[in-house]
C-alpha cells in the first residue's frame, strides 16, 4: 500500500490514545482528516481545535462525500464492536480498511524505526527517546501513548525519515513494525484475556525480538529471556546506571556504556522504573549515534507525560498526583516512587479498576499492591470493550486487601470522599475514565486547602 496515493484518512474510534497521534500525524504530512468516536473527551476536543472533524453518531451519512473508496484509508480501533455501522459500511463498500497497528508498520517499513516494547514503560521511554532525537535535530516523528509536557501532544516532530513507535503487545500488534533498533522494558503476564497463559505472551514478546537480527541494536531489561544488551541499575550489564542520588527532587546519576562513562546526569521524573526508561532510551540514543551532551541536555528537560506520575498540584501542604497505573506491577512503581519522595506522608490512593478480565486475572496482587497504601477509595470497574464477569466486582476485590482503611465510593461522591481524608499526597490510579475527572479534583482540592 503507497500512502502517498492517499488523498484522505478517516479514523473510526480516532479518540483513543493511539489513533489520535496517527490522526495528527496525516493530518501534518498534509492529508484530509476526519472520523467518529463514541464520547467526546480531552484528546478529541484538541484534534477538534486542530481543524479535525469529529463527530459522536454511529453514523453512515455523517461520512464526507468525497471519502471515496479510491483515494480513503481507513482506520479501525479494536474496541470497535464488529456490529459497527460505518465499519460495516466501509468494508461493504471495498475501501482500505486497517488496524492501527498495520498502518504502524507500513509507516515503520518505509523509515529508520525505534520500537519500543514491554508490558510497562513503553510509553515513558518512547516519550524520553523521541524528546532525545528530536532535541539533537534528528529527522524524526514519535508516535507517543501519552500527552507528552514538553509538547502538549502525542506525536514528536514531523520528521520523514526516522520513527519512534511504542511496540504494543495487545492482540501481538507488534508484529506488523519493521524495526531497526528496539528494546524491551518488561514482560509480566497481561492481556490474559487474548493470550490465554503467561508462555504465550512470552512467546510474543521472543517473535518481536526476533524481528531485530543485530542482537547489539536490541535492548532489554535484565533478566528476561531474551538476547540483546542488558540495560540495569547497579548491576553489571552493557548499559548500566550506578552512583545514583536524589538532588532537588531529581535524579542524578553516571551510565557506563560498552564505550564510555557518562558522569553526572540529570532527570527529573521519580520512581526507579523512570530511571530504568531512561536508561533504554540513552542506550538507543547512544547506539543510534547522538551525540553524549545532546542527550544529557534532553534528559535534563524533559518534563514527563500526562497521566504518568503527573503533578496536579505540588505544594508544601498538599501532593496530588495522577497516574495511569492499570497492572499491579505500575501500581507498585507508582507507590516507590511516592514512599521515595515523600517518606513518613499519609497517602491516599484512589484506583478505578481496568477491564473485567485483567481485575480477575491479577486481583490478589492488586489486592496486595493496594494494602501497600495508607488509604484506598476504589471506584467501580471500567468495562472499556468488556461485558461484565459474574462475581468479578470492586467489592470482590476489595474484600482481599489486607489495609482495613478502604472504601467503595460512587463517582458521583468521589471529590468528597477526598475532602475529607486528612492525607497530605494525593494519588488517582487507573486507565479508564478517571483521568477525565482529573480536573475537577484538582479544582476542588485547590478550593478546599
Amino acid at each position: 500500500m503507497n500512502l502517498n496515493q492517499i488523498h484522505n484518512v478517516y479514523f473510526v474510534g480516532i479518540g483513543g490514545i493511539g489513533m489520535s497521534a496517527l490522526a495528527r500525524y496525516f493530518k501534518n504530512i498534509g492529508k484530509q482528516v476526519c472520523g467518529y468516536d463514541k464520547t467526546p473527551s480531552m484528546l478529541t476536543n484538541e484534534l477538534i481545535e486542530s481543524g479535525i472533524d469529529i463527530h459522536f453518531e454511529d453514523n453512515v451519512a455523517l461520512i464526507p462525500a468525497s471519502f471515496k473508496p479510491e483515494n480513503t484509508l481507513v482506520i479501525i480501533t479494536p474496541a470497535v464492536p464488529k456490529s459497527h455501522l460505518e465499519w460495516n459500511y466501509f468494508l461493504a463498500q471495498n475501501y482500505e480498511v486497517k488496524k492501527r497497528a498495520e498502518v504502524l508498520g507500513i509507516i515503520t517499513k518505509d523509515t529508520f524505526s525505534f520500537a519500543v516494547a514491554g508490558t510497562h514503560g513503553k510509553t515513558t521511554t518512547s516519550s524520553i527517546l523521541g524528546h532525545i532525537l528530536y532535541e539533537s535535530g534528528a529527522d524524526v516523528t514519535a508516535f507517543i501513548g501519552g500527552i507528552v509536557e514538553n509538547y502538549n501532544s502525542n506525536l514528536i516532530g514531523l520528521g520523514k525519515t526516522v520513527t519512534v513507535v511504542e511496540a504494543d503487545e495487545f492482540d501481538r500488534s507488534f508484529l506488523h513494525l519493521h524495526p531497526n533498533i528496539a528494546c524491551v522494558t518488561s514482560m509480566d503476564a497481561d492481556h490474559l484475556d487474548i493470550y490465554g497463559t503467561s508462555e504465550a505472551i512470552e512467546a510474543s514478546f521472543v517473535e518481536f525480538a526476533n524481528k531485530v537480527e543485530d542482537k547489539s541494536k536490541l535492548f532489554i531489561a535484565q533478566g528476561l529471556p531474551l538476547e540483546g544488551m542488558v540495560c540495569a541499575i547497579n548491576n553489571d550489564a552493557q548499559f548500566k546506571a550506578f552512583n545514583v542520588r536524589v538532588e532537588d527532587s531529581s535524579y542524578v546519576f553516571d551510565v557506563q556504556t560498552p564505550t564510555e562513562l557518562i558522569t553526572n546526569l540529570r532527570f527529573g521524573l521519580p520512581g526507579r522504573h523512570n530511571l530504568m526508561n531512561a536508561l533504554m532510551a540513552l542506550a538507543m540514543a547512544k547506539t543510534y549515534g547522538t551525540p553524549t551532551e545532546a542527550i544529557a541536555s534532553a534528559l535534563s528537560t524533559f518534563r514527563g507525560i500526562r497521566r504518568r506520575f503527573s503533578y496536579q498540584i505540588k505544594r508544601s501542604d498538599l501532593i496530588y498526583i495522577d497516574d495511569y497505573a492499570h497492572h499491579p506491577t505500575e501500581i507498585n512503581a507508582v507507590h516507590q516512587a511516592v514512599r521515595e519522595l515523600y517518606p513518613g506522608q499519609k497517602v491516599l490512593a484512589v484506583f478505578q479498576p481496568h477491564l473485567f478480565s485483567r481485575t480477575k486475572d491479577f486481583a490478589d496482587d492488586f489486592a496486595a499492591s493496594l494494602s501497600n497504601f495508607d488509604e484506598i477509595l476504589l471506584l467501580d470497574i471500567y468495562p472499556a470493550r468488556e461485558l461484565p464477569m459474574e462475581g468479578v466486582t470492586s467489592q470482590w476485590l476489595m474484600d482481599k486487601m489486607t489495609n482495613d482503611n478502604k472504601r467503595l465510593v460512587e463517582k458521583e461522591h468521589l471529590i468528597a470522599s477526598i475532602q475529607s481524608s486528612d492525607a497530605k499526597v494525593i494519588v488517582t490510579i487507573g486507565a479508564g475514565d478517571l483521568g477525565e475527572m482529573v480536573p475537577s479534583i484538582k479544582k476542588a482540592l485547590d478550593e478546599t486547602f
